[in-house]
């Protein structure tokens, strides 16, 4: 990446940095800086009622489809988002894992976890909020906590 000039300018007025490329076209080199940049981002907008709320990564303790909306859960409030769940979970990076076919939990906020039926387990989060942890993804889930 020796082509690609960098330039930083410091304004104290901006209050979320953001970036801008110039470039006369869409190669391997700046598919590599988008994805490491779509890797590295560390918000997610999502809705409530007609505002975009900005959300820190860190915040979300669970992303959850229920019925046709995705749900994203914090400690004390939900939002709903218009991106579809692998989107999302591909944003979320890591940090996040997927525990079922429709939801993904920060595994900094799991709290406990159970056995529940059928080779099922129930995840407990510390805000409360519980999911059940799917047989096919028990065996990463497991393997996460050394088990």
């Amino acid at each position: 990446m020796s082509s690609i000039k960098v330039e930083i300018k410091i304004n104290e007025n901006i209050e979320q940095a953001y970036v801008v490329i110039y470039t006369n076209e869409i190669n391997e080199e700046i598919n590599e800086i988008l994805l490491r940049l779509k890797e590295n981002a560390e918000i997610i907008a999502v809705n409530e009622g007609e505002k975009i709320v900005i959300l820190q990564k860190r915040e979300i303790y669970m992303v959850r489809l229920e019925a046709t909306e995705l749900m994203i859960y914090t400690k004390d409030k939900s939002y709903k988002s218009k991106k579809r769940l692998y989107e999302i979970g591909e944003q979320l990076g890591s940090g996040f894992m997927q525990i079922s076919k429709y939801a993904f939990i920060n595994l900094k906020m799991v709290d406990s976890v159970e056995p529940f039926f059928n080779g099922v387990m129930n995840l407990k989060l510390k805000n409360g909020y519980t999911e059940y942890i799917s047989r096919k993804y028990l065996p990463s889930f497991k393997k996460y906590l050394g088990i």
